[in-house]
């Protein structure tokens, strides 16, 4: 299941990262090899989609993260309630 978070730092030269959770709960670590654009560098503060997976220790990791455009939820939300409004009337 895709969850949300934004990403707290990235260090390039180690190619290690973290992400914090949107709805809350430890910042997860991921690594360069984690990102679905390898060549896009992440920012801190910008929203990424991910999964999480178990690691050594059974502790969790960010894996799949994709970079999210700013209010692309949103979008999606105000053309279905368009459509239903058109739909009405």
């Amino acid at each position: 299941m895709t969850q949300y978070g934004q990403i707290k730092s990235y260090d390039s030269g180690k190619g290690h990262g973290t992400i914090a959770p949107e709805k809350g709960g430890e910042v997860l670590d991921f690594r360069k090899a984690d990102l679905q654009q390898e060549a896009a560098e992440p920012q801190s503060g910008q929203r990424f989609g991910y999964e999480t997976k178990k690691v050594a220790g059974n502790k969790d990791c960010a894996t799949n993260l994709r970079q999210q455009e700013q209010g692309q939820e949103h979008s999606q939300k105000d053309d279905q309630r368009n459509q239903a409004s058109k739909q009405q009337g």
